[in-house]
């Protein structure tokens, strides 16, 4: 699994049980930071024509495939099911029926040498679907326990039933922008947010981004950096610093989580902004109850986790992609297999 924050790829050795239920155990795991070239080429990834993209694919493929197989040999894992790759995501235009996770290239299951399932949002966008948030059906099999699933990575999303049936969508950026500023400052994330802490809310500039339109848009919702470069930037970059616009967005979010989420609810608090203390406790401010935030397996690997159990519902031909979730025109098991 990569992230749009562009802080690592993440990958987890799992065993997954089903008896009445399913349940699972971690094995292994390995975050992989980028160097700074990769970071580069991945943040830029959005603007390539056709053939650079092409090129980035395949040597993308290459290094994703690399770093697979170190991570097997590393933790001599045997007897392996399948691989499941959500690959790194450059194009998200849903609207347009357009979305691309590079990495998964036809060939990966022979690089690998292993099955591999991957290409998991690209069907669900062709039944109208957002092809995104795919994790709910996990939150929904494993982590049945909370009310509310909420994660904050580059986008926080969040996933909760209602009336029987499963609700998610994407809140609002979070890493992706507040990265960004704290890199300015000559790191490389607000670490406990200790950075927005130490600035000051601009509430002119907190209430436009409270008032962009996409926050009174109906579930089901997904974003992407296109929907940031257009939106985010032009707002928030007439702030006068970097600590002043990380207290700012930091808030936005804060309010934009807590009017997601109904007072008193059980809520499960993954990805890196879990470690974002001063962000969890402006969540908990607005929202006047307590946040639960688990083992740090969970907090960083939910989304590899849960990408593996994709691979599997795909294997075993259950569906994977909630219509519910996504908008699209009905429930589906999603992913292409490729062989070795």
């Amino acid at each position: 699994m990569s992230g749009t924050s562009l802080d690592a790829i993440d990958i987890v050795s799992m065993e997954l049980v089903r008896s009445t239920s399913w349940s699972f155990q971690v094995k292994a795991v390995k975050s992989l930071n980028y160097c700074s070239d990769w970071k580069a080429r991945l943040a830029g990834g959005v603007g390539l024509d056709d053939d650079e993209l092409t090129s980035l694919n395949l040597d993308y493929t290459h290094y994703l495939t690399d770093a697979i197989k170190q991570f097997i040999l590393t933790n001599q894992i045997d007897n392996i099911l399948a691989v499941c790759s959500h690959g790194h995501t450059i194009r998200h235009q849903p609207v347009d029926g357009i979305t691309l996770q590079i990495g998964n290239l036809p060939d990966i299951g022979k690089l690998i040498g292993l099955r591999t399932i991957c290409n998991f949002r690209v069907q669900d966008v062709g039944y109208g679907g957002q092809g995104a948030p795919l994790v709910p059906i996990g939150d929904k099999l494993l982590f049945s326990e909370y009310d509310y699933c909420l994660n904050l990575g580059g986008f926080a999303n969040i996933s909760f039933d209602k009336c029987g049936e499963r609700i998610a969508y994407d809140v609002s950026p979070v890493n992706v922008v507040l990265n960004f500023f704290a890199n300015k400052l000559g790191a490389e994330y607000d670490d406990k947010g200790a950075f927005a802490k130490a600035g000051e809310i601009n509430i002119d500039i907190l209430n436009q981004l409270n008032e962009l339109d996409f926050y009174n848009l109906q579930a089901p919702k997904s974003l992407g950096m296109e929907w940031v470069n257009a939106h985010i930037w032009g707002i928030i970059d007439e702030i006068d610093s970097p600590q002043n616009a990380l207290a700012t967005f930091t808030e936005h979010i804060a309010i934009q989580i807590a009017d997601s989420i109904k007072v008193n609810a059980k809520v499960l608090v993954t990805g890196g902004g879990a470690y974002n203390e001063h962000l969890i406790k402006r969540i908990e401010y607005h929202l006047k109850s307590f946040l639960i935030i688990p083992d740090s397996n969970i907090i960083e690997y939910k989304e590899a986790l849960i990408f593996g159990l994709l691979g599997v519902l795909r294997l075993r031909n259950e569906n994977n992609c909630l219509a519910s979730v996504t908008g699209a025109i009905k429930d589906h098991s999603s992913g292409e297999i490729y062989l070795p």
